[in-house]
């Protein structure tokens, strides 16, 4: 990949999905300019995203020509597939392609995606009277779904085999939400030791440091 790729924008949250593209940008020495701001939180925030993402949402990431992606696992598989010598994503003709874009959209639809409800439930038609049990319901959904993909995985050092790809950055990040890290240990027990090899690559050391400050 050429050193002097053009810088690119991510709109992001420290403790937040954006931080998976983070690493990844981080692991293949992109530049980019991070546009900081919690949307679940900040109205500023959503209003500083609206104007390249309507859905005002993060992560959203635009690129050096203005063209904008947004939606988590396709930012990441659009950024493993850039360099492909880098081995972020299995290559199209690798017969673990088919796994890998079936856990990366599993992530991203089956569990990420339900945390879009708990900041504010009436999203679901919910009253916040019943915020407390639908959290709960939420994160019991989110623990089964762990456990689902745990069950039908054979991890080597990583989640597909022996070659990191942006799906373990996902899942290291991912699993650092509610029901928190400790459920995902009881619930996905072989997925366990790949994430922990994530959280300790050297190469990443800052960036969690930075970005995930009171795990």
């Amino acid at each position: 990949m050429p050193t002097d790729h053009a810088p690119l924008t991510l709109y992001g949250a420290q403790a937040s999905g954006s931080v998976a593209v983070e690493a990844a940008l981080t692991l293949l020495g992109l530049p980019y300019t991070l546009i900081e701001g919690a949307t679940w939180a900040e109205e500023a925030a959503r209003d500083r995203v609206a104007t390249s993402n309507p859905m005002r949402q993060i992560p959203t990431l635009v690129l050096p020509d203005g063209e904008v992606m947004t939606e988590s696992a396709a930012i990441l598989i659009y950024l493993a597939d850039l360099d492909p010598a880098a081995g972020l994503a299995p290559a199209p003709a690798d017969p673990l392609r088919r796994q890998f874009l079936r856990w990366m959209l599993y992530v991203s639809s089956a569990i990420y995606s339900l945390h879009w409800i708990k900041p504010d439930v009436g999203r679901i038609g919910a009253p916040q009277s019943a915020r407390d049990s639908v959290v709960e319901a939420v994160h019991e959904r989110i623990a089964f779904c762990w456990a689902n993909m745990d069950s039908q995985l054979a991890p080597g050092d990583y989640l597909l085999g022996d070659e990191l790809t942006v799906l373990d950055l996902y899942v290291a990040v991912v699993s650092r939400f509610g029901p928190w890290r400790e459920r995902f240990y009881e619930v996905a027990p072989r997925m366990t030791a790949a994430v922990h090899r994530v959280d300790a690559d050297p190469r990443l050391a800052a960036l969690w440091a930075a970005r995930f400050p009171e795990d």
